[in-house]
């Protein structure tokens, strides 16, 4: 079989399209390109869908811990708490079993239990705590003179915080939220490893990965593989975000513009 034929057969398995089989021996390397590629998808639909649904989230409850009214300030104070505080493998597993728990008496939880919905919405939670501690630590370092100027203007309400507030908190915030970005894709690879199941032996690239990995019993293949497009994936994300980044600081000098720094996180 050509690596051409392999692509056509394989490169969309993890959505249902191609070969439902998966090889059973004699592994070309075109084959484990192609099918933990085809399992990218999985990490890339994650990722996207829960930053992109994190970030409102992160953004009412930054501005929710800012808030001076106490009922508005202390849920976005346990939920970013909690969020933050419990590590997120341990999330997946209590969402499962919680999810199981209501999708007995109640069937409309059903999808609920499966990873492209259940690994998702702990994906999305998580991320927003994460995303909103950075909003919130923006938006108390928003200089003052920013605020004096728009009063002088006559702005107030949400009309400062439109124009002046959250423009600044995104300019401040942008370098760690970036960080926060690179870190949500990389753990969308915990999906493999919780109660979440994959759906018809279609899983993200770790899935696939591990299935080379147990079948040669030669990690040091499917694993760099997996490394690599991951980095790919960490390059796209730093030069969109970089992209963002420029537009939130063009009205500066250039020696005055925020610069994108990215620190290697260990732990979380």
């Amino acid at each position: 079989m050509s690596c051409l034929q392999t692509i056509q057969d394989y490169g969309l398995r993890s959505i249902g399209l191609g070969e439902r089989l998966l090889p059973k021996s004699d592994f070309t390397l075109c084959e484990q390109f192609t099918l933990i590629g085809s399992g990218m998808i999985w990490n890339v639909y994650f990722g996207i869908m829960a930053l992109a649904t994190g970030f409102f989230l992160a953004t009412a409850l930054a501005v929710g811990k800012a808030s001076s009214n106490i009922w508005l300030r202390k849920p976005s104070e346990w939920f970013i708490f909690i969020f933050r505080g419990s590590p997120l493998f341990i999330q997946f597993f209590f969402a499962y079993f919680l999810f199981l728990s209501l999708k007995k008496p109640y069937p409309m939880f059903d999808g609920f239990t499966s990873a492209w919905l259940g690994a998702l919405i702990v994906l999305f939670f998580n991320t927003a705590a994460y995303s909103g501690e950075i909003f919130y630590g923006a938006l108390r370092s928003i200089p003052k003179g920013d605020i004096e100027a728009a009063d002088a203007y006559g702005m107030s309400g949400w009309s400062r915080f439109r124009r002046v507030v959250w423009p600044t908190t995104l300019r401040l915030a942008w370098p760690a939220y970036t960080n926060e970005a690179i870190f949500l894709f990389h753990a969308t690879t915990l999906v493999f490893f919780s109660a979440f199941p994959a759906w018809q032996q279609r899983g993200d690239a770790l899935y696939y990965a591990s299935y080379f990995a147990d079948k040669t019993f030669n990690p040091f293949v499917p694993y760099p593989i997996l490394a690599f497009y991951f980095i790919l994936l960490t390059l796209v994300v730093i030069g969109g975000f970089g992209l963002v980044n420029k537009r939130l600081n063009r009205h500066l000098p250039a020696a005055k513009k925020a610069k994108m720094q990215f620190r290697l996180k260990l732990a979380r």
